[in-house]
């Protein structure tokens, strides 16, 4: 089966096929997700909450990102793979953003990379284009400057906020990105630039009315317990399912039943007497 390539998702917006979008960060969970099926994977900067602990995504680094990135690629070789750029990898300058994003391509082989961003990083996104890499765009609620947003609040409740979630969405189309990403903005406002844009526009808390969805893994199976988006919605509690497993084995453990004999390695026919001779002199 060959790889999903960026010409294959423009053919589904086109066909009206929702395209599914999931974040996956490590081999395991790849798998799984090219196992259901999945149409993109992406490593998000996210993985700064759902795997390190960190309190926001500022933290995580470029090291981190490809790392994880090429676990995923290994575990989904077929699904088309998308690097998250994190904070200051290419904020500095366009020579620094194409270097990055030109390190996810050389050593995690994804297919394309996704910045946060609208009217304010297009030479960014030019420079990274030019280089003959495929780009992602991110806007709405864009979490590495949710500082400047004033925290991690939904984007596009106003006239004027909408207007330029939309100035947003066609500077980056204009500039060539061949997908982007609305997260945390009103089905209206997702719905005009979905109509608007030749290119796939997915979205994260935008919806329906978009041409796919995309959830944090750690949220749709219920492992991330710290705090639950409005817009997600958890198809599973594998953290509580962890809990009552890992409790019944320190039980086990504690009370002597286990190890079992089934659980057990047993000497050989006569060498149990051997050993247990050979122990009593070395004894």
């Amino acid at each position: 089966m060959p790889r999903t390539g960026i010409l294959d998702l423009h053919e589904m917006k086109r066909a009206g096929r929702q395209i599914t979008w999931l974040t996956a960060y490590d081999y395991p969970t790849a798998t799984f997700e090219a196992a259901a099926g999945i149409d993109m994977i992406l490593v998000g900067d996210s993985l700064g909450m759902c795997v390190y602990g960190y309190p926001g995504t500022v933290p995580v680094t470029m090291d981190q990102c490809i790392v994880h990135c090429e676990a995923v690629r290994r575990g989904a070789p077929e699904t088309f793979v998308v690097g998250d750029m994190p904070f200051m990898s290419y904020q500095i300058s366009d020579q620094e953003a194409v270097r990055n994003a030109g390190r996810f391509l050389q050593e995690a082989a994804v297919d394309a990379v996704k910045l946060e961003g609208g009217v304010r990083v297009i030479s960014r996104v030019k420079a990274i284009l030019d280089a003959g890499i495929v780009v992602c765009g991110h806007i709405g609620l864009t979490p590495q400057s949710s500082g400047q947003l004033g925290g991690h609040k939904a984007q596009g409740l106003t006239l004027e906020s909408a207007k330029l979630v939309v100035e947003d969405a066609r500077a980056l189309c204009e500039a060539g990105v061949q997908l982007l990403l609305l997260e945390a903005v009103p089905p209206e406002v997702a719905a005009f630039i979905r109509a608007e844009l030749p290119i796939p526009v997915l979205g994260i808390g935008a919806g329906d009315e978009v041409d796919g969805q995309l959830l944090i893994v750690s949220d749709v199976l219920g492992t991330f317990q710290a705090f639950t988006p409005k817009f997600v919605k958890k198809y599973a509690d594998l953290a509580g399912v962890s809990i009552a497993a890992l409790s019944e084995y320190v039980a086990d453990v504690r009370a002597g039943r286990f190890p079992e004999e089934e659980h057990c390695y047993r000497m050989l026919a006569g060498e149990r007497e051997k050993f247990a001779a050979w122990a009593g002199q070395a004894g």
